[in-house]
């Protein structure tokens, strides 16, 4: 194998992207298909080990490996101002395009990658390069509005303000001097200046406009022509998309969803680890190499039933269970009615069930855990007993069977509002016999949002409306003697931004509805081809200097009545002794607010990054601060980067952006 440190893309407007390679033996003499991943978190240094041991495995099975640093990003140049961007795609074509024409590669390129990486995989595929041959997309969206960091049911996540401070303090690091040379403190300068502060470009877009059709494939299936394997977790935020891109694509599509976070499955967690770089060597084999393995008459969707299990686990356990096609007759919606702390599946309607009120107090929501979870232990839901006091809980009776479901489970619910505009939220929990409560999927919808994302309207006060909150997608096996739970709140603080004002909401029972998507049969684990266990097949050599550390803590300080969510995620301070380049990257996030006072809703992330060879030091700081009004949002920033000892750069930001029916 033969290993390109760094070499440049060059781009039609002059721009140059970096890319690092890694080349297979003999690939001069008989040209082998390549895999390329395009993202903007630094092939250099914060992906670097992950990706010597990705690339390393496909390089030993005779395929090269391209990692891009998107322009802006890295050692690249040029300035990143946005997610998916149509510059974005533009170079992602010529990406491809010089690719498949090196002499070491035999035209044909596929494509992999999380999150960022999976998102343009699936954006690239549906502008049809004719090189891109395969797509792996995991932890990925078709609907950059309703399916994203960003908003989720029309309402503001708290999560676009961590991702927003994400990026804020990746656009605010400089390349390597190493590789980039002397020019790399005008890059740097360049991009601290030009990068923008994504957090208010969002804010502005707070409902359905072309600014997130831009890039959501959701409308153009059908221009998708490259066969895609598209994989997530269920404590990950992306598991819905595998379920639509299954119905939707028509193209050769496979399904893998396991019980993992915002990782790729060999490094996840909670939960079984797989063999993934040898799941998608096999399709690689297929799509690439035309071998006829049988990946593609497997069954379409594969997805891990998860056994009830005590909240905040480190494990999660279950088994594997497989579909031929999801839209398939094994699995039918169970419903329930809603009655006085009742869930009930007869079919026999009471003549009079009194209606029922609830507003909820911002403490419900601070054990909900974060939307997209990367720890997979300290950023997932506690248990709901610490939530349903201020909410209305619906049980059914102790199960007398086994329950499976697969699916989205829906709420119907007839409401009405006292304020016009309001937000419910609906949890379904695995209530055990000795009342643990353990949160097995939920839904958000902001009201005004009820009939139209791209058009909200407010609620009239007063009068009843029919409203449908769909849940995310879930497999769960409920065990006999445990109890389903339903719980609707009128906050769900700080995974989602609160109302401008409490709201009271009015439930009729007597007209709502609770669905659940009950699997009834289908193929088990020994029906299905065995994932086994990853194994590392390379890596790079570091030493760690400081180790990891992470807290998850709510405070509620009596003498101020102020609580707060206060995160810690600080990862290891380590150097790539390789290259002597050592690292840190530390993050500190504060959620609070006073007196049950929506006025005080506060969100701040500071960020901290380092880089160090021997004498060669920088540092870059962001914090960003967000807070609200009945009317506006408001955001103050700063942006501080030192060289050595003296601070080079220094930006503030304070911005006010207008509500809009949010």
């Amino acid at each position: 194998m033969k290993v390109i440190e760094h070499t440049w893309i060059p781009m039609s407007d002059g721009v140059r992207l970096s890319a690092k390679i890694w080349i297979p033996d003999g690939a001069a003499h008989t040209p082998v298909p390549a895999i390329l991943e395009y993202i903007p978190y630094r092939k250099r240094d914060f992906k670097a080990v992950r990706d010597e041991e990705t690339y390393t495995f496909y390089a030993q099975h005779g395929y090269a490996g391209v990692r891009v640093d998107l322009r802006g990003s890295g050692e690249s140049e040029g300035i990143l101002q946005d997610e998916y961007l149509q510059q974005e795609l533009d170079d992602g074509l010529e990406i491809l395009s010089w690719i498949a024409a090196q002499d070491w590669c035999n035209g044909n390129v596929g494509i992999i990658g999380i999150s960022w990486g999976g998102f343009n995989g699936l954006q690239l595929a549906a502008l049809q390069p004719p090189e891109l041959k395969a797509v792996v997309s995991v932890a990925s969206s078709d609907d950059r509005y309703q399916d994203d960091v960003h908003y989720m049911g029309g309402n503001l996540l708290t999560d676009n303000l961590s991702w927003a401070s994400t990026m804020f303090a990746y656009n605010s690091c400089p390349p390597d001097p190493e590789l980039v040379g002397e020019k790399w403190f005008d890059m740097w300068m360049e991009r601290l200046e030009g990068s923008g502060l994504w957090l208010k470009k969002w804010l502005e877009h707070q409902r359905y406009d072309d600014y997130w059709r831009h890039a959501s494939v959701m409308f153009n299936y059908d221009k998708i022509k490259a066969p895609v394997y598209v994989v997530s977790g269920w404590a990950d935020g992306y598991s819905n998309t595998i379920f639509r891109l299954l119905e939707n694509l028509k193209v050769p599509t496979k399904g893998l969803v396991g019980p993992w976070g915002h990782k790729y499955p060999h490094h996840g967690s909670p939960g079984p680890k797989i063999d993934f770089l040898d799941e998608t060597r096999r399709w690689w084999d297929r799509w690439l190499k035309d071998e006829q393995n049988g990946i593609d008459k497997e069954p379409r969707l594969r997805v891990w039933m998860q056994d009830t299990v005590s909240p905040i686990s480190s494990s999660r356990p279950g088994r594997w269970v497989g579909e031929k096609d999801y839209t398939t007759p094994n699995i039918h919606m169970q419903k329930y009615h809603l009655k006085p702390a009742t869930l009930d599946k007869s079919d026999k309607i009471d003549d009079f069930i009194p209606e029922m009120t609830i507003q909820s107090p911002l403490s419900v929501g601070l054990f909900a855990g974060k939307w997209l979870s990367y720890s997979a232990t300290t950023d997932l839901p506690s248990d709901q007993r610490e939530e349903d006091g201020g909410a209305l809980i619906f049980d059914t009776l102790p199960l007398e069977d086994d329950l499976e479901i697969l699916g989205a489970p829906q709420v119907e619910l007839a409401l009405s509002s006292d304020k016009p505009v309001g937000m419910v939220a609906v949890r379904l929990s695995d209530v055990a016999p000795n009342g643990r409560a353990t949160r097995v999927t939920y839904g958000v919808l902001n009201l005004t949002h009820r009939d139209s994302d791209e058009n909200p309207t407010e609620l009239e006060p007063g009068k009843k409306y029919k409203v449908k909150v769909d849940m995310n997608y879930i497999a769960q096996r409920f065990p006999k003697g445990h109890q389903l739970r339903l719980a609707i709140s009128t906050s769900y603080w700080p995974l989602t931004w609160p109302s401008p004002e409490p709201v009271r909401l009015t439930i009729y029972p007597g007209e709502s509805l609770f669905s659940v998507p009950e699997r009834v049969k289908g193929l088990d684990q020994n029906d299905l081809r065995d994932l086994d266990t990853h194994e590392s097949t390379g890596g790079m050599n570091t030493t760690t200097i400081i180790p990891a550390h992470r807290e998850w803590k709510v405070e509620h300080d009596m003498a101020n009545n102020e609580v707060s969510l206060n995160v810690v995620n600080n990862d290891a301070k380590y150097r790539l002794d390789d290259i002597n380049w050592t690292i840190q990257k530390k993050v500190q996030e504060r959620y609070s607010y006073k007196n049950n006072n929506y006025d005080t809703v506060r969100g701040e992330v500071k960020s901290e990054r380092t880089f160090e060879r021997d004498d060669w030091f920088a540092k870059t700081i962001t914090r960003t601060v967000l807070t609200s009004t009945r009317t506006h949002f408001i955001i103050r920033a700063t942006l501080d980067t030192y060289h050595g000892d003296v601070r080079v750069f220094s930006k503030s930001w304070d911005e006010q952006i207008k509500r809009d029916l949010l």
